[in-house]
């Protein structure tokens, strides 16, 4: 019994004794590990910098041939990096009035102007919102050592939004050149000067186009089994080509689809939504529709911050289709007015402008809408837009009123119905809802309202859908089951009443 008792200590005494070695061993490749491990930026930095997923402006080198020693890809990709991060950082800064991040970016000499900035800004109760868009650099020097480098960075597009004590004083783009020297410090390139030499307004209003003679009668689509998720993985081009041969053979001409910001890919459009939206184009023309394709489906935000990569995704659509034959229409985006409250109507209304232009200054030959939830909102921006369209799910009796009082307003361009639909459910979260008889109804009303007064018109929508996506009418069950039942075909794929009624009379 005793030797048992020794064997079974001196047992654990040997196991003791081989745990602390390993412990040791383990502790001191580690440590080995951290010290020849390379440094992380991102964890060095006061404030850790993703470039790539907020901030994006347009960088095109005018020329990198310059005097002193040559620069080689790599370290131009280095400093172009850590120069556009050097922006990005100022334009935090400037709105939040705090200084992290500087001197990970401007040297000692430039950071003073900057904390000096910031400081009686800071005093004033001033903030700045702004961003660049553009940048065309020049190399104009690096030095033998490879230590520091001069740049002319012209035609610069910088937006700003100056607000004293919250409330907007000032809203401007200027075009600017800028004088830049950078040096190389601890392995990255930091601002030394960064001096403005020239700067004026900046005016890129695309030409309007003449859609005088626009013909839309058409329907919002989706397809049944994926409403706002046309694009995912349940994707189907047999789907969609039965579908638009159903809504031509009804008598439409038009559909309008939706692009969800961040399902393609926000800044960096995924070329395989790009590949499905093609199929989606190229089987419309083959079926003879038309498309009106709205960009930026359940983006939100609006913020200055925001700009480069909103850009990057409409220039990146709207470039790759912009000679498609089957698009009719750019609409930016769907119901922007519901956001005026929470976002501000100022902030929306400045971002619509920004991209309106953008979107035109791309694609010159098809006409850029907006989809306004309401008429009340539908003379908002009518000079910047090829032709309004607003959306109307209110008493039908007022329809005829209201689009006479829109035309009255704006008598140079088409107005266009751009939805509008009666749901007909009526069960348990609804008693008092509307049946597929009445449904059928409102669209035989509605379509004598139109023919009478020849107006453009998309409906909302094909079909009765089985399942809507909480983001769309939240989570509470008589909106969802309403939302459901707004189609000219139900769930079983059975035409309803209404379908009589889905062209004009």
């Amino acid at each position: 019994m005793v030797k048992t008792n020794k064997n079974i200590l001196r047992s654990i005494l040997i196991l003791s004794y081989l745990a602390v070695i390993a412990f040791l061993v383990f502790g001191a490749s580690a440590i080995f590990s951290y010290l020849n491990t390379g440094a992380d930026r991102s964890k060095m930095l006061h404030t850790e910098i993703k470039k790539e997923a907020k901030y994006l402006p347009k960088i095109v080198w005018d020329s990198i041939s310059n005097e002193g020693r040559p620069m080689d890809l790599q370290t131009l990709n280095s400093l172009e990096k850590d120069y556009l991060d050097a922006w990005y950082v100022k334009h935090i800064c400037y709105l939040t009035n705090t200084t992290t991040g500087l001197e990970d970016y401007y040297t000692e000499n430039a950071r003073k102007n900057l904390f000096s900035f910031i400081e009686a800004n800071k005093k004033e109760g001033i903030h700045i919102e702004a961003t660049t868009l553009e940048h065309h650099p020049n190399l104009d020097f690096f030095s033998e050592d490879g230590q520091l480098a001069v740049l002319t960075d012209t035609n610069v597009v910088e937006y700003k939004t100056l607000y004293k004590k919250d409330s907007l004083a000032f809203e401007t783009i200027e075009i600017s050149n800028y004088k830049v020297t950078l040096l190389l410090e601890d392995g990255f390139w930091r601002i030394r000067h960064l001096v403005k030499e020239h700067s004026e307004n900046y005016q890129d209003k695309g030409e309007p186009i003449d859609v005088s003679n626009i013909n839309i009668k058409g329907i919002n689509y989706y397809p049944q089994n994926t409403p706002w998720d046309m694009f995912g993985e349940a994707f189907s081009i047999k789907t969609i080509l039965n579908d638009f041969r159903i809504i031509k053979n009804a008598g439409l001409n038009t559909i309008r689809i939706f692009i969800q910001y961040e399902d393609f890919g926000k800044g960096n459009v995924k070329p395989e939504k790009l590949e499905k939206l093609k199929k989606v184009l190229d089987l419309a023309e083959a079926e003879q529709l038309k498309v009106v394709v709205t960009l930026f489906d359940f983006y939100g935000d609006y913020s200055v911050l925001d700009y480069t990569i909103n850009q990057r995704h409409a220039e990146t659509i709207v470039s790759t289709f912009k000679n498609h034959n089957a698009i009719i229409a750019w609409d930016i985006k769907n119901e922007p007015n519901l956001d005026f409250d929470s976002r501000g109507k100022n902030k929306v209304l400045a971002w619509l402008k920004h991209m309106i232009n953008l979107v035109k200054s791309i694609d010159k030959t098809h006409a850029v809408t907006i989809g306004w939830s309401n008429a009340e909102s539908a003379t908002i921006l009518k000079n910047e837009l090829d032709f309004v369209s607003f959306h109307y799910y209110e008493n039908l009796d007022n329809l005829d009123t209201t689009y006479k009082n829109l035309k009255s307003m704006i008598t140079d361009k088409p107005v266009v119905l751009g939805e509008f639909g009666l749901s007909s459910y009526s069960g348990i979260w609804n008693f008092y809802g509307e049946s597929e008889k009445t449904q059928a109804e409102y669209y035989k009303k509605a379509q004598h309202i139109i023919s009478k007064n020849n107006i453009p018109f998309m409906s909302w929508t094909l079909y009765d859908f089985n399942k809507i996506p909480k983001e769309v009418v939240g989570r509470l069950p008589w909106r969802k089951r309403t939302q459901e039942h707004f189609g000219f075909i139900n769930q079983k794929g059975e035409t309803k009443p209404a379908f009589k009624y889905i062209s004009k009379l």
